[in-house]
């Protein structure tokens, strides 16, 4: 352990150095902050996500979701090959420890996109996200993300503060099947509903609204869930 948190201190070391010392002063090296420099050189320092499209924010999100997450990149089973190798070989334990970390983390949300496409794009997308399809069997993204965008505990995650090009990839991904979910997979289920163009109007008008003014997420409710979700089984 103690090893990994001297190569993750060293590692954004080096890089503060050429971003003019961005890393802060910490009291301790083996403190749960100091650890996870290693996580928001790509993640911003509070989680808050960077102006790369494809970080996305990680701060306030359910601790089993980012829970979930580290053990599907550590296992294999969610591939991109810089987070994969950098959770490779940390435990069980220790992963619960980063999930909680970030998912306590309450930083300003970045600045939403605007202006990316036309107004019909974003009404059919503003459609899928608030009020659902019923010809596709499309239930609204609120319905399981919450009202305010912010995710539900224990196992989904906010939507709000994300950019377009990472909501499409990340669809993307469950409808071509390299993204995957504790059974019953149920955003497998809706990415198979939607169409390309559908994917780009949803992610367009998620990525162009204004940032919730409270960012946790709401209480779990299976009652309200419009599917049986598999990943609202577990917990951290």
């Amino acid at each position: 352990m103690r090893l990994l948190v001297a190569a993750c201190v060293l590692a954004s070391a080096g890089i503060a150095d050429a971003q003019d010392s961005a890393i802060p002063a910490f009291k301790t090296v083996d403190s749960m902050e100091a650890r996870m420099q290693g996580c928001v050189t790509c993640h911003g320092q509070s989680g808050q996500g960077t102006s790369n499209e494809y970080f996305p924010r990680i701060a306030g999100k359910p601790a089993a979701y980012l829970y979930n997450q580290l053990v599907a990149f550590r296992d294999g089973k969610r591939e991109y090959p810089p987070m994969n190798y950098l959770v490779a070989y940390l435990p069980d334990a220790y992963l619960k420890e980063i999930a909680t970390y970030f998912s306590k983390q309450r930083p300003a949300y970045e600045a939403k996109q605007t202006g990316a496409v036309g107004p019909e794009v974003l009404a059919r997308g503003s459609t899928l996200a608030l009020t659902g399809d019923p010809t596709k069997q499309l239930p609204a993204c609120i319905n399981c993300h919450g009202p305010a965008l912010t995710g539900m505990e224990p196992g989904i995650p906010g939507l709000a503060g994300l950019r377009t090009s990472y909501i499409i990839a990340q669809l993307t991904r469950w409808r071509t099947g390299h993204r995957q979910a504790a059974q019953p997979d149920c955003m497998k289920r809706i990415a198979d509903r939607l169409s390309e163009s559908d994917v780009r109007a949803v992610a367009s008008w998620l990525a162009a609204q204004d940032p919730p003014r409270e960012a946790s997420p709401m209480p779990v409710n299976l009652q309200g869930m419009p599917l049986s979700c598999g990943s609202q089984k577990a917990a951290p």
